[in-house]
Order: C-alpha cells, then sequence, then structure tokens
C-alpha cells in the first residue's frame, strides 16, 4: 500500500493554513464557476432570469463555502464520518415518506429556506464514510468476507432508497463512488468481477423492475431514431447541436438549437451540449481541460497528504468527480443512456453544487493539513 502514518509539523496559524491553499485548484473551480454563470446566462436566452441569478448566487455563496470548509481539520470529518453517513440515510428515508414530488418522483427534502436532494450529497457522503472505515482496517484484512460485508451494506442502503425515489443514474453514481473506496483500499479485482458477473446475471430481473421511462431510455440509447420525436428527441437534438459547433463555434448566444429551444433542459443535463454549440470544438476542450486540472491537483493532494483517511478520500473523490463528468458527457453524446446526471459546477442545481463544493472543500482541507496523522 501507498500509505504512512508519519507525523510532522501541523500548520496552525492562519498564514501557515492561507499559503498551504492549493490555488491552481482554487482558481480553476472559480474560472469554472464564472464560466457557468455565462453558459446559464446564454441557456436564459441572453437575459439575467430566475435560473441565471439563481445560479450566479449558489455559485458565490458556495464558493465561499468551499473556502472555509477548507480550513476545518480533516480529523473532523474522519472523525464524523459515521455520523454524517448515518444522516444522510436518515434524510434519504425522511425524502422517500415526506419529500416533495416532482414529475412523479421524490428527490427533494423541504428544508423551509431551500429543497435539498440528499442523494447528491451522498456522493461524497459514501466516500468519506468508507475512506473512515477502510483507514481502520489493515491491508492484510480487506479481503476477508466479515470486512467485504460491512462497505457492501453500505452501499447497498442509499442505493436502494435512491432508486426507489426513482433516481436509477444518481443510485448506480452513488454505488459507484464507494466501489471506488473499495477498490483503493485494496479489495481484490477477482471480487469485483464475480459481483459484475452477478449483475449481469441479475440484469434481465432487475429491467422488469424499471419504470416505463427508464426502459425508454436505454432502448433509445440502443437506437434514438426508432422514437425520434419522442423519448430519442433529447439525445438527437443533442447530437446536431454539438455537431453544429465545429471547431470554434457560433459564437456566445448564438446557439441556434438552444435559442430556437430544440434542445430540452440546457441548464441542467445539457449545459455542455449548448455551451459546446457556442464556443466548438477549442471551447469543449477548455472545459475538459479545467475538469482534468481540477482531477489532478486532488489526485496530488491525495499522494502528498500523510493519512490513509486522506489518501483515500482525495483519490476516491478524484475518482468520482471524473465519473460524473464523463457520464454526464457521454451521455450528452449519445454514448450512454440519459440517467439525469448533472455536470458539476457547470449543471443548475443547488444540491449539485452544494455537494461538489463540500467534497471540493475537503480534499482542500487534505493539503492544508497533509501532515495531520489520523
Amino acid at each position: 500500500m501507498f500509505y504512512s502514518r508519519a507525523s510532522i509539523h501541523t500548520p496552525f496559524s492562519f498564514k501557515e493554513r492561507f499559503f498551504s491553499i492549493d490555488f491552481t485548484l482554487l482558481f480553476s473551480v472559480l474560472i469554472l464557476g464564472v464560466i457557468s454563470i455565462f453558459a446559464q446566462f446564454s441557456s436564459s436566452g441572453g437575459n439575467f432570469d430566475y435560473f441565471a441569478k439563481s445560479h450566479a448566487i449558489r455559485f458565490g455563496v458556495f464558493f465561499i463555502f468551499f473556502i472555509l470548509i477548507s480550513f476545518i481539520n480533516i480529523r473532523f470529518w474522519n472523525d464524523y464520518s459515521l455520523l454524517i453517513y448515518a444522516s444522510l440515510v436518515i434524510l434519504l428515508i425522511l425524502t422517500k415518506f415526506f419529500g416533495v414530488q416532482s414529475q412523479g418522483s421524490r428527490r427533494w427534502l423541504n428544508l423551509f429556506v431551500f429543497n435539498l436532494q440528499p442523494s447528491e450529497i451522498m456522493k461524497i457522503g459514501i466516500i468519506l464514510f468508507l475512506s473512515n472505515y477502510y483507514h481502520k482496517i489493515s491491508t492484510n484484512d480487506v479481503n476477508k468476507l466479515k470486512y467485504l460485508l460491512f462497505p457492501l451494506f453500505a452501499m447497498t442502503i442509499p442505493f436502494l432508497l435512491v432508486v426507489t425515489q426513482p433516481d436509477l443514474g444518481t443510485a448506480i453514481l452513488i454505488f459507484f463512488s464507494g466501489a471506488i473506496i473499495t477498490w483503493l483500499a485494496g479489495v481484490r479485482w477477482k471480487i469485483f468481477a464475480y459481483l459484475t458477473g452477478l449483475l449481469i446475471i441479475l440484469a434481465p430481473i432487475a429491467i422488469s423492475f424499471l419504470k416505463p421511462y427508464q426502459k425508454s431510455r436505454i432502448l433509445t440509447f440502443l437506437n434514438p431514431d426508432v422514437d425520434p420525436l419522442g423519448a430519442g428527441y433529447q439525445i438527437i437534438q443533442s447530437k446536431i447541436a454539438v455537431g453544429s459547433g465545429g471547431l470554434t463555434g457560433k459564437g456566445f448566444l448564438n446557439g441556434s438549437q438552444a435559442y430556437l429551444n430544440y434542445l430540452p433542459e440546457k441548464h441542467t443535463d445539457f449545459i455542455f451540449t449548448l455551451f459546446s454549440e457556442e464556443f466548438g470544438f477549442i471551447g469543449s476542450a477548455l472545459i475538459i481541460l479545467l475538469y482534468a486540472t481540477i482531477i489532478y491537483r486532488i489526485t496530488r493532494i491525495g499522494m502528498l497528504t500523510r493519512s490513509i483517511f486522506a489518501k483515500l478520500y482525495c483519490f476516491g473523490f478524484a475518482s468520482a468527480f471524473f465519473v460524473f463528468v464523463a457520464v454526464n458527457m457521454a451521455m450528452v453524446l449519445g454514448l450512454l443512456p440519459i440517467v439525469g446526471a448533472p455536470l458539476p459546477i457547470l449543471s443548475y442545481g443547488g444540491s449539485s453544487m452544494l455537494a461538489i463544493m463540500l467534497g471540493l472543500g475537503i480534499a482542500m482541507s487534505c493539503n492544508i493539513y497533509k501532515n495531520t496523522t489520523i
């Protein structure tokens, strides 16, 4: 394993902590956030309407939240990871019975001040919880049955709760985020192979429990032209918009697919499509470069930090962040079924923004307190 339990000086003064910030990561997030505000402005037809204004305010508030979270000692997240996980499970249960219903699903919990989607926060909660779990287990024990069942149980509970909302896409991302940590902790690949084989065998049974619209999305992914004006409409229009952007794009506020309302959900799941149409391949490459920089810096923090918990968290969160980005981009390009996965920071959505900024804040905390022993 790549872990060390060495203990050396931990920065306590504000000056030491401030200059321990990874400014490359900080400014990459800031630049991406500024771009997201312009993208939301464009998705609103060049008007600073509710969505654009709300997104700008949320980014400003959550960016400050990201910085403040960075200064919390990493020991706090280790010590309270179980409480955070348990609280999120309770919120998911409350959402199932008392959640706000919209378009046939219950995914949000009314907290009076705002509506929270606990499943988005659970993407970070499961990484924290399993990082803490494997931090306390010897590498010689991670493949023993009794130490394999508990993580599987911990991943399955939120997975089932989110599936029944229903929100299959988010449920899969939560389970995958947890699976990444188990792999990083040293669980043998054969175990993953066995579980994958079991899932393939059970797939026909699982499909029978899917909602009609979820089955339709899978069929549309396999052949979008089977229903071009119905289930296949979104992905067909998305690919047309991306392709029409060409090398340099049509220009800011000049995307025809978006402005003529051919492209649905352009401020949430399909925000990358809108950006690609307006700024083309070059603009899309810039966005990908910013995401790659963020992922690289989080991974670098994981390599520098000295505690097992922080290493697992950083590598786990960086991997999950990559998956979140890749799934959204693959989805809008027709490489994956449409699963309703937001693009981190760019997509409109308060809970998604909160979860990502929380995750980034904890990663930054791992850098500021990289020499802290847990």
